[in-house]
């Protein structure tokens, strides 16, 4: 069978496959640029993307806002393929970074970490105020049928707007998720599971709005074959983003990929993160330390999430995650998808994705 095109709206992707978004700065143009290169839809990550500006203590909103759009506007000059963002409803400034990627002109902005009730909101007074048609697809992140219906039902009566797409993230996804603890293990919140009844919500929604809604699965998705299975159960494509991140044009440190590489499956772990969700890691001093009561006192410049309780969290998570960003993995930790024992060598995204399509035709 050959492998499938992912059609969101009037953009096409050869490959149906999204990369995920990564940050803090493990997905930037690096990266996203090498997927869409590959027919693609590569991925920059927003969450605390101005780390490197030398005013981002002082000015963590502008830096971030100068970020994004260098970071889009890097990628455009390295592809003509397509360009998302991923900006978390629980970033500090949230409404500021999509309104920065829609007049950047990313093609798809993709959004979770909490409902975004607003993107809609957003799209159009960008659109009124710069007296511009900005095309911008609104990709929300969900965990439940019930989530995609009710965000559906609030976009269309508030702003006659349907969602372009839906992805459907499981509990087997890398970084923060979207379940209670006690969820990620159950086999009732496994991503087949809750797939098929967003499928189902989706289908509905064409019939009301005339178009295609695609179904995109993520969370655990590592190979061609698990691409084929998802795909036979209705989904249109598939967001993958551990599978990326060992490769050359990943724009973490090397160390930061050695990790991967050397990761076992029995060094994943489940936190506790000071942003009030579970994220999956992997196990090493700085997350033991953390477990143990070690804190590590800071004083907060970033102010990045809405939900950090800074007076009682014990270390800054965007601190540690560019620690672990920039190798120093004794200050920091990696965020893991839950088959990142499956990494064994750094290689490049093309032979990732020729790999991807080779085990989609041989999958049975």
């Amino acid at each position: 069978m050959a492998l499938p095109s992912l059609k969101i709206g009037d953009l096409t992707a050869p490959m149906p496959v999204v990369q995920g978004g990564m940050g803090v700065g493990i997905s930037l143009s690096g990266l996203a640029s090498a997927v869409a290169n590959e027919g693609g839809i590569g991925v920059i990550a927003g969450a605390m993307i101005g780390f490197l500006d030398k005013d981002v203590s002082k000015d963590p909103e502008g830096a971030n806002i100068r970020a994004l759009k260098n970071e889009i506007l890097k990628a455009r000059e390295k592809t003509k393929g397509i360009i998302g963002v991923n900006i978390m409803v629980a970033l500090t400034h949230f409404s500021q970074l999509v309104c920065t990627a829609i007049e950047t002109k990313a093609d798809v902005i993709f959004s979770g970490a909490g409902l975004p009730t607003d993107l809609p909101r957003l799209l159009l007074e960008t659109c009124e105020k710069k007296k511009e048609e900005f095309k911008t697809k609104l990709v929300p992140i969900v965990s439940s049928a019930r989530a995609a219906s009710i965000l559906a039902r609030k976009w269309m009566r508030h702003f006659n707007y349907m969602p372009d797409a839906f992805v459907v993230e499981g509990p087997k996804a890398g970084g923060h998720l979207g379940f209670k603890e006690a969820e990620i293990n159950d086999a009732g919140f496994a991503l087949e599971n809750i797939v098929r009844p967003v499928v189902e919500v989706a289908k509905g929604l064409e019939d009301q709005c005339g178009r295609s809604v695609p179904v995109i699965a993520g969370g655990g998705v590592f190979s061609g074959g698990d691409m084929r299975r998802l795909l036979e159960e209705g989904c249109s494509g598939v967001q993958m983003a551990t599978r990326f991140v060992a490769t050359e044009e990943c724009d973490a440190d090397v160390r930061f990929k050695e990790a991967y590489v050397n990761a076992r499956p029995e060094d994943v772990t489940i936190i506790h993160s000071p942003v009030g969700m579970p994220g999956r890691a992997i196990q090493n001093e700085f997350i033991e330390a953390s477990r143990q009561g070690k804190t590590k006192p800071f004083k907060c410049m970033y102010h990045c999430v809405k939900t950090c309780d800074r007076e009682k969290t014990p270390y800054c998570i965007a601190r540690a995650l560019l620690n672990a960003m920039k190798g120093n993995l004794k200050a920091g930790f990696a965020f893991c998808g839950s088959n990142v024992g499956k990494i064994t060598a750094i290689t490049t995204v093309h032979e990732v994705m020729q790999s991807l399509r080779k085990e989609y035709e041989e999958a049975k």
